[in-house]
């Protein structure tokens, strides 16, 4: 793995666990009323499929080795170029329950190419 990847891994790391943490427990009807933290969560989002998309430049055999890899840099695609099409239930759902297995992924990657 290149010199820039565990940055990039660790980046993406704490902009998936950042999005969980600003979305909280809220529902998806106080999510689609919560202007700002829709707006921090995507922030988020993008910072996550941004690196992701990097990662997968640098080492593109991590792209079958991720599974949630395309997802993220899909999801960031959608957000910076479709935001006026943004998809709420779809961004709140991705965010409650699929970044999970992703970060997990992220991580483990992580620890195995930072080891001692």
């Amino acid at each position: 793995m290149t010199g820039k990847a565990p940055k990039l891994l660790l980046g993406a790391v704490e902009a998936a666990k950042t999005a969980r943490e600003f979305l909280g427990d809220l529902s998806i009807e106080q999510y689609l009323l919560d202007h700002k933290t829709r707006s921090a969560v995507e922030r988020q989002l993008e910072i996550l499929g941004e690196a992701c998309s990097r990662l997968a430049k640098l080492e593109p055999a991590l792209t079958d080795q991720l599974a949630g890899l395309k997802l993220a840099i899909g999801l960031r695609n959608r957000i910076i170029h479709g935001y006026d099409g943004v998809d709420h239930e779809i961004v709140h759902q991705t965010v409650s329950e699929d970044l999970i297995p992703l970060v997990d992924e992220l991580g483990r990657l992580l620890d195995e190419r930072s080891g001692p």
